[in-house]
């Protein structure tokens, strides 16, 4: 598996197909609230796995000098494979080369312990967003 970042409408299509079946689909989160304002504004990354088929995504933006984790997510195969952690480590890198020294992110509950294990310490009380309990998390890197 290999995370790469969107160049190119294509690769930022797959990031939208994977979005849409795990956000809108699965969770039932509204298209309109899933592909959002901020599209343009962000960097874009998607997993590909063995076969070079896209199977996972990521958004990050940049907000007042901090890195903002977004829309991360696997399909269901590539699920307990690492595949999460790749797509953060990725973004991780990315926002070090671009001298970002915290990262922050609104984590659905059930994904809390996932971003614990990677170094993300809980920031505030449970939030709905979409429909869905969350609670940011913050991570200093580097």
């Amino acid at each position: 598996m290999f995370v790469k970042i969107v160049e190119n409408d294509q690769e930022r299509e797959y990031a939208y197909t994977i979005r849409k079946k795990v956000f809108v689909e699965e969770q039932h989160v509204p298209l309109e609230e899933e592909i959002d304002q901020y599209e343009e504004d962000s960097i874009h990354f998607v997993l590909y796995n063995d076969e070079e088929l896209p199977v996972g995504a990521g958004r990050f933006r940049i907000i007042d000098g901090i890195g903002k984790v977004q829309r991360i997510c696997v399909l269901p195969p590539a699920r307990k494979t690492g595949a999460g952690a790749m797509v953060m480590n990725a973004i991780e890198q990315y926002a070090v080369s671009q001298d970002i020294s915290q990262l922050k992110l609104d984590a659905q509950l059930h994904a809390i312990p996932f971003y614990s294990k990677l170094g993300y310490d809980i920031i505030s009380e449970e939030f709905m967003d979409a429909g869905i309990a969350h609670k940011t998390m913050i991570k200093q890197i580097s």
